[in-house]
């Protein structure tokens, strides 16, 4: 009866985590029309393309929680890496990517 508990609470625990996740995980369709992922890694996100010209490059790192984070993000066109940004807000997503933090870029993404 005990172990059945404790199997239990153990099952609770694992479901409880596996909806906990945060609000950038999944998929994105970016301004270009391509899809990119964003999925845990490390103690991060990483985001990933999975569909045009650069499929399977990774584009950028961000950490933060609540709908809000920071990091870094690669113009796979230019191969430039600049400070970033990504903002939730339903179902967009606003990145930034800013050169010294004085010429940023914005762009709105959009959940698949």
């Amino acid at each position: 009866m005990i172990r059945s508990l404790i199997l239990a609470g153990a099952i609770a625990v694992i479901a409880g985590t596996a909806h906990a996740e945060e609000p950038i995980v999944g998929k994105w369709k970016t301004a270009s029309g391509e899809t990119a992922v964003i999925a845990a890694c490390g103690g991060s996100y990483c985001v990933t393309l999975k569909t045009g010209k650069y499929t399977g490059r990774k584009i950028g790192t961000l950490a933060g929680t609540g709908g809000s984070y920071a990091g870094e993000i690669t113009d796979p066109a230019a191969d430039k890496t600049y400070s970033g940004s990504g903002k939730i807000s339903g179902n967009s997503l606003k990145m930034q990517g800013c050169v010294m933090n004085i010429l940023c870029k914005t762009q709105t993404w959009t959940r698949l």
